[in-house]
């Protein structure tokens, strides 16, 4: 195997053995190192600031640049908090340390240095090298360019690469983390309790959407990877905890496009004696907090568009916003065919839909959603694609939930939950009718979370939020593959 890799690697490989054949490990188990790159900045900073003696650090990282001008040598390393200069004269470390250092030392390599910093005549922070220690030999050279790795398959296969050569896409990752840092602490601060629940489900539920199985050997069983959490954190409201969610991955055996992956991050809370409402008020103001905490404001730029998150948010009836964008007030089609006629008549570009509403859904998700680039709520759904929400009072055919658009992204999913164990069976019932006549994202019956609810569950409000689609608006990103550490692709063949 080795045999075939280029004469880069085949030159690196030789020196590998040279080090080892001198007695030299290329790969230590330790290393001191008492300051960060960063930090060994901040401290010459501090020095100068008070006229005291330059400090002597030990610092590490991977070399990124190298310049060598004969007797001596300038180089740049890099560690998680940035990048700084290094210098190595022969004069300071020996004819021998210094030869052996420009034979062995390759961009990529990872190297600890010690020694007192100072700064260049051009006022560059660097540290003047007493010693050196090889950290790790790199055997394969890195992306040439070190101004970005651009083929874009190779970046998704190969993201440590991407890392390396990307500093926009580690600031991307590092967004990523501070935004769900930030919506943990919003809801830890308003009395949640984070817990967890099963990935593998004997039943799937709370969305809908096909699942992926895989089989249990030793209780000869197939499992679900969860689409959803829903019905696991509605039982724990059940069982008398009024503020719940969890953060966690989902999966969904559908397609994969720049705005789907099969595996995916949410976050779902349920509120007990909360209604969509109430769900409405915790969305807008976490998420504004969230940007607050990781942009320094409640304004940001997506797509060229000035998004503006300062609560409150728009509310816009589903009924309404189609027939402002459509022209069809689709109460006055109550049948799938009737609708699906009238969607032909007007000469709609959008997909034909099992049932009714679902073509609903297909409008505002082509027509509508596009349009949505400022927060806006879209609120009250038809029943036969929320079967786990509660119907609105005064509209039997349509429930209390909501969607969340922003940027022209679908965000979020809400609603006040249903808490009736008979019309949840009557829902799972029609839902079942539904399967059958082809509905592949019909949802199950579950036994067990009716009887859950035959127990008593509260009034209680829920949400979810997508964590990908909230980082690809808080990074400006188009396509969720960019907010994804390892992207499920297409295996080469």
């Amino acid at each position: 195997m080795l045999e075939n890799l280029g004469d880069q690697v085949q030159q690196r490989l030789a020196k590998l053995r040279q080090l080892r054949e001198r007695g030299v490990d290329p790969y230590p188990a330790r290393v001191l190192r008492s300051h960060t790159n960063a930090q060994a900045i901040r401290a010459l900073e501090q020095s100068e600031a008070d006229d005291s003696p330059a400090p002597f650090v030990h610092v590490v990282g991977r070399i990124r640049a190298l310049r060598i001008m004969g007797r001596s040598t300038f180089a740049h390393i890099e560690d998680g908090s940035g990048r700084l200069q290094i210098y190595l004269r022969q004069d300071d470390l020996g004819e021998e340390a210094y030869t052996s250092f420009k034979r062995d030392f390759d961009l990529g390599d990872f190297i600890g240095v010690n020694g007192h910093m100072f700064r260049t005549q051009t006022g560059e922070a660097t540290v003047r090298v007493r010693a050196y220690q090889m950290l790790a030999k790199a055997l394969h050279p890195l992306p040439e360019k070190w101004h970005g790795l651009r083929d874009v398959e190779t970046r998704y296969r190969r993201r440590y690469l991407d890392l390396i050569a990307n500093e926009e896409v580690r600031r991307i990752f590092v967004t990523r983390s501070r935004l769900i840092t930030a919506m943990r602490n919003f809801l830890d601060g308003q009395g949640f309790l984070e817990v967890e629940t099963p990935t593998l489900q004997p039943i799937y539920g709370g969305a809908m959407a096909q699942p992926f199985i895989t089989h249990h050997n030793a209780l000869d069983m197939d499992l679900y990877l969860r689409i959803s959490d829903e019905l696991y954190l509605k039982r724990l409201i059940v069982g008398g905890f009024e503020k719940v969610y969890e953060i966690c991955k989902d999966f969904r055996n559908e397609g994969i496009s720049t705005r789907h992956n099969p595996e995916f991050t949410a976050m779902e809370c349920y509120w007990a004696y909360a209604d969509y409402n109430d769900m409405m008020w915790l969305t807008e103001n976490m998420i504004a907090t969230m940007a607050e905490q990781v942009l320094g404001s409640t304004r940001f730029t997506f797509q060229g568009n000035t998004i503006d998150l300062t609560p409150p948010w728009r509310r816009w009836s589903l009924r309404d916003a189609i027939q402002e964008m459509t022209g069809i007030d689709y109460k006055q089609f109550p049948t799938l065919e009737a609708l699906w006629k009238e969607v032909r008549r007007r000469g709609l570009d959008v997909s034909p839909q099992p049932t009714w509403g679902k073509l609903i859904d297909e409008l505002l998700g082509e027509i509508v959603e596009p349009t949505l680039i400022q927060p806006t709520f879209i609120k009250d759904y038809p029943v036969d694609i929320s079967p786990l929400a509660k119907s609105s009072p005064d509209d039997p055919t349509h429930v209390e939930r909501f969607e969340l658009f922003i940027g022209g992204l679908e965000t979020g999913n809400a609603y006040s939950e249903l808490n009736d164990p008979l019309v949840q069976r009557e829902r799972f019932e029609q839902q079942a009718q539904i399967a059958r006549a082809g509905d592949v994202e019909a949802h199950p019956m579950d036994e067990d979370y009716l009887l859950a609810l035959m127990h008593g569950m509260p009034p209680t409000g829920g949400l979810g939020i997508g964590v990908d689609r909230l980082t690809m608006l808080f990074t400006d990103q188009t396509s969720i593959r960019e907010v994804i550490l390892f992207p499920h692709l297409r295996s080469r063949e």
